[in-house]
């Protein structure tokens, strides 16, 4: 069990830039696998702009700031063939990177991208536009690390310990957990827990994988969008 541990872990860990991040070199084998680097940014998001539409109910369009999120905050995305699982953010234990993740939603970032690993009885990672886990906006943001892994919590990716010591988070790849996962307690920035969709989670594990974990179907996220209710 350990060593399925240990190989999970560093599966979650955002590469250094390579088309593999789950195996780069000088990397433990981890989880999160987000190779966004500060030194090489790749902001696609104006790109994918999009506005989210007025039908849904409490709707956010706006930008957000961390110290005044509502308390009541919730990423609603919008599974292709799948379902829709809903998250409740942690606004009062993660504030900076909630509003990053929610800003990028709200810009329509994460409209089209693809969930582009998954590992049956561990996670599910995806917020990456080149597809690969190779990248992400171009930046980073500061850890804020207090909340456990626990079955349907949403966290953040990030790059390994050995070039991030701070370990600070992706600055758009995510995961969400299929089943609790306290070894990655204390490392990675949980930033809300699944209130709805517990069933397309299930679902979404079953998924059939190829090469590095990746969907042999791609999983897409037809819609994510940020509301108050």
């Amino acid at each position: 069990m350990k060593w399925f541990l240990t190989i999970a872990v560093a599966l979650l860990l955002v590469g250094c830039g390579t088309p593999k991040p789950a195996q780069p070199a000088a990397q433990q084998p981890g989880m999160a696998a987000d190779t966004t680097h500060p030194a090489t940014p790749a902001d696609t998001t104006a790109a994918k702009s999009a506005t989210p539409p007025s039908a849904v109910k409490g709707v956010l369009k706006d930008t957000l700031v961390p110290t005044q999120l509502p308390a009541d905050l919730y990423l609603t995305i919008k599974v292709k063939d799948y379902g829709t699982m809903k998250i409740k953010f942690y606004t009062m234990d993660a504030p900076r990177n909630v509003a990053n993740v929610a800003n990028l939603a709200i810009k329509g970032f994460y409209n089209g991208l693809i969930f582009h690993r998954l590992i049956p009885g561990f996670m599910i990672q995806g917020g990456d536009p080149s597809g690969d886990g190779t990248g992400g906006p171009g930046y980073t943001v500061p850890a804020e690390i207090s909340r456990r892994h626990d079955k349907g919590s949403m966290a953040m990716a990030r790059t390994g310990d050995n070039i991030n010591p701070q370990r600070a988070s992706s600055g758009s790849q995510f995961y969400i957990c299929f089943k609790p996962a306290p070894s990655l307690d204390g490392q990675y920035t949980v930033i809300g827990q699944l209130k709805e969709g517990m069933d397309v989670l299930d679902k979404l594990e079953k998924v059939q994988t190829g090469a590095m974990d990746k969907p042999v179907k791609p999983v897409v996220m037809e819609q994510v969008t940020v509301t108050t209710e």
